[in-house]
């Protein structure tokens, strides 16, 4: 019993480090290698849509590859699933809740139809032989660069009427600070080294954590896990809501989701098969549904309200009782 009292807290402890390594390096690596960009006169376009679209999802894609090729899969799923549910149902039912959320006309056409594609695309290749192997791990990673591709040519041909994500990536970019290269890879590599640490610790902390008190790693992954690696979009968020510059809210949630499964599972399962379990494809299920519930509020006034907000808000509330009771 002392044992478990000792690992517990310091798996806590763990996770919590991991954490701010993931997000600090995340940020780092992104500075550092968009400022080696700008040096060598990468146009800034490019670097919005890859460098500084792809930082959001550094941290999932860390704990989910280190999980894959230290064999905890059940983490690796569910720390991407679980950010996707988090991400939609909290981060946008805060930013509601808060103000009301515009949902601008691209989105409702394209990004919520492609993410809705991307989950349920994801749960056919798992639900096959329940294991996401080599060769879906490079299916996810080929449509993640087409979409990347398709996102530069938007960009590109609304010139400077960019509008959505693609907008609001455009601007990051530019904010980004162009420093010497001997500073920018000392970002870069102080980055990388902590994204790797706070990989490892987040998936050790959690692992401890999960077998110490005699729960899945699912549970952990679903809920701990996915609220620590989504923790950046919930305070952008926040911090946008309370200025009223919440416009791009949910494009940036639903392209994050669109990374996740295509970007985050695709490396994963490229890197190491990545096993499925039952319920992944029931928590796969839920992301579908819950997508679909909030595409459909989203179109009928083309935005989501504070009524709208609170009910995401329950939904998820429910979602977290019946995953710690199944």
């Amino acid at each position: 019993m002392n044992e478990i009292l000792q690992s517990v807290p310091f798996a806590v402890v763990l996770l919590v480090i991991g954490f701010v390594f993931l997000v600090k390096g995340a940020d780092a690596f992104v500075e550092g290698c968009s400022s080696v960009a700008k040096r060598f006169h990468v146009p800034t376009l490019i670097i919005g849509m890859t460098i500084v679209a792809m930082g959001t999802s550094l941290p999932e894609t860390a704990v989910s590859i280190t999980a894959s090729i230290s064999g905890n899969n059940a983490l690796a799923v569910s720390n991407a699933v679980g950010s996707n549910i988090f991400n939609l149902m909290v981060v946008v039912g805060v930013c509601a809740v808060l103000t009301p959320l515009a949902v601008q006309v691209g989105i409702l056409k394209r990004d919520f139809p492609l993410s809705i594609a991307c989950a349920i695309l994801l749960l056919i290749l798992g639900a096959i032989d329940m294991t996401l192997g080599h060769v879906d791990g490079v299916v996810f990673i080929v449509l993640f660069a087409f979409f990347i591709l398709y996102m530069i040519r938007s960009a590109r041909n609304a010139g400077n009427g960019a509008e959505g994500e693609e907008d609001e990536l455009l601007a990051e970019a530019e904010e980004m600070p162009v420093m010497s290269v001997p500073k920018s890879l000392i970002y870069i590599v102080a980055g990388g080294v902590a994204i790797a640490l706070g990989s490892d610790w987040v998936v050790d902390g959690a692992t401890t954590v999960a077998s110490a008190m005699g729960i899945s790693q699912t549970l952990i992954g679903l809920t701990v896990v996915a609220f620590g690696t989504s923790l950046p979009e919930l305070a952008t968020s926040i911090v946008a809501a309370k200025k009223k510059e919440v416009d791009m809210a949910l494009g940036n949630v639903i392209g994050s989701n669109i990374f996740n499964i295509l970007m985050v599972l695709g490396i994963a399962s490229a890197v190491s098969p990545v096993a499925f379990l039952t319920e992944n494809v029931i928590d796969i299920v839920i992301l579908i549904i819950f997508s679909a519930i909030v595409w459909v509020l989203a179109w009928t006034k083309k935005e989501l309200n504070r009524k709208e907000g609170i009910l995401m808000l329950i939904l998820y509330a429910a979602y977290v009782v019946y995953i710690c009771i199944r």
